[in-house]
């Protein structure tokens, strides 16, 4: 029952054009581009420069390039361990700052047309990208937007399909 009390909820949409997290008992929204910079200069490591609408801007820097771990025409995640990053990043602004915060139960929402539904292997994938960017649970849906009433209460509609992992 207490456990109940200190649960925080995420729904985050994904999109090759959009990635989008929503706080629904805080009813804020971060809304951004799946995109990332990363510079690899040809001695040391590879580091993140900018996540976000913000790494178009870098574009221009020695030895960076500006990745889309979500644009591919036939599945959902190009680059794994981009995307990763890339909803780490995201995860975090939208939790905020604070030291304590719960690792949130989120709801995956892959958005797009799924011809004959999710493979098991992009289900796996969108869960693993999810505990990989901090969920202590993974709910993954498919089907309309859900409202924030929707995630918190856990009742979804039936014209979509929930899969719990």
């Amino acid at each position: 029952m207490l456990a109940q009390f200190f649960k925080r909820y995420l729904y985050i949409q994904l999109s090759a054009q959009r990635v989008t997290v929503r706080d629904p008992s805080k009813h804020e929204v971060l809304s951004e581009v799946p995109e990332i910079a990363i510079q690899r200069p040809a001695t040391g490591k590879a580091k993140v420069l900018a996540v976000g609408s913000a790494a178009r801007g870098t574009a221009g820097e020695v030895d960076t390039q500006v990745f889309n771990p979500f644009a591919h025409p036939r599945s959902l995640v190009s680059d794994f361990t981009v995307a990763e990053q890339v909803l780490k990043v995201f995860v975090k602004r939208a939790q905020g700052d604070s030291i304590l915060q719960p690792s949130p139960v989120v709801i995956m929402h892959p958005l797009g047309q799924h011809e004959g539904g999710l493979t098991q292997v992009e289900l796996r994938a969108i869960r693993e990208l999810a505990l990989g960017a901090g969920a202590s649970e993974v709910h993954i849906w498919q089907g309309p937007e859900l409202t924030d009433e929707q995630v918190l209460s856990g009742e979804y509609p039936a014209t979509g399909s929930m899969f719990i992992e």
